[in-house]
């Protein structure tokens, strides 16, 4: 798989920015003006694009009651999956809208499709790139239908067991698309921190030799800049405009100040994070000058010899390194030397 994808103009690369994703979903509370806001509280908090659901309850499942289509605890206890997808789908007639208004914020806008219809319909809005949400990873011609247009495909590997994984990234490559990013994810709401696994992560970029990231259900900006510490090239996460204002996601969603300190702290960290080869910097070469080396910490006539006590290992560092102490003891003083002077080899006879 490619180790550098670009998305909407912009670089993913292991040496790049952390892309950073708000993730409306269902946020906008059948509101298109709230929708638009979230779309501009997301720019005002640092993401780089914002991420939309395409689906209707009928793309989703069937209208029924069966125990099988009941959620069991959780936040959407007791609804059925048809009554929770049409509480919280995304009306398609808004997508060209909000992919404009996305344009002219400068914020990149892409979508999760979620049968053959929805990815029909963002191919038409020129979509940057396809989500394969995690329920979904195991839907083959969903898959095939979206790596065919040769746009970067993202995996959220939720559920997904490993030989799920790999066959996904075999149909992205059969169809020729092998710009994909693995996204750690999962499928609780909230997530509790200890069910996370942040270290599966680099194990995700080692195995499949692809990008890798975090799609994130946890409460706070601590397990995502744990993610960017150990290699993801993705973050997302949900944004809504108030957790009061409910809705189905709006209780594990950040709002727009959190999400800005989760981007602030992470671009803090890619600047921490520097560089795996071990090297000073240049400030710190200079720094070099404060550590110990030997001087002359008694006046010296010319032919003494020197002592542990007309010699040190002291600060700073403009001296014969402390290396050479044991061989320069008993030597003789070349001059007269005054206190305080470095010890140089020009002075040792």
């Amino acid at each position: 798989m490619n180790k550098e994808i670009i998305l909407g103009g912009k670089r993913i690369a292991a040496d790049s920015p952390t892309f950073i994703v708000a993730e409306m979903s269902a946020n906008h509370l059948q509101d298109y003006h709230r929708a638009l806001e979230i779309l501009h509280a997301a720019k005002e908090a640092g993401a780089d694009a914002i991420k939309l659901q395409t689906y209707t309850a009928a793309t989703m499942t069937v209208d029924s009651d069966a125990d099988y289509f009941v959620n069991k605890g959780g936040l959407w206890d007791g609804m059925t999956a048809y009554e929770l997808y049409q509480q919280a789908y995304t009306p398609w007639e808004w997508h060209a809208d909000l992919f404009a208004e996305a344009k002219k914020l400068g914020l990149i806008c892409f979508s999760s499709p979620f049968d053959a219809t929805a990815v029909d319909f963002l191919d038409k809005l020129d979509a940057p790139a396809y989500k394969i949400a995690s329920y979904e990873i195991n839907d083959i011609p969903l898959i095939r239908r979206a790596a065919r247009l040769h746009k970067p495909m993202i995996f959220a590997t939720g559920i997904a067991r490993l030989d799920d994984i790999e066959r996904a990234l075999s149909v992205c490559r059969e169809e020729g698309n092998e710009d994909v990013i693995l996204l750690k994810c999962v499928s609780a709401y909230p997530t509790p921190y200890e069910d996370v696994n942040l270290r599966v992560i680099p194990t995700l970029a080692q195995t499949f030799h692809c990008l890798t990231g975090l799609s994130d259900h946890t409460m706070g900006a601590t397990v995502p800049a744990g993610a960017v510490s150990l290699g993801a090239r993705m973050v997302e996460k949900h944004l809504t405009l108030r957790r009061a204002d409910g809705g189905p996601d709006g209780a594990f969603s950040m709002e727009p100040e959190e999400f800005k300190q989760m981007v602030d702290q992470i671009r803090i960290l890619e600047k921490a994070l520097g560089s795996s080869e071990y090297r000073l910097t240049p400030k710190q070469e200079k720094e070099r000058n404060g550590s110990r080396s030997l001087f002359v910490v008694k006046d010296m006539e010319a032919g003494e010899a020197f002592t542990p006590e007309n010699v040190r290992s002291i600060r700073p560092g403009y001296g014969l390194h402390t290396m050479y102490y044991e061989e320069i003891l008993g030597k003789k003083a070349s001059r007269p030397i005054g206190k305080g002077t470095p010890l140089s080899w020009n002075l040792i006879r």
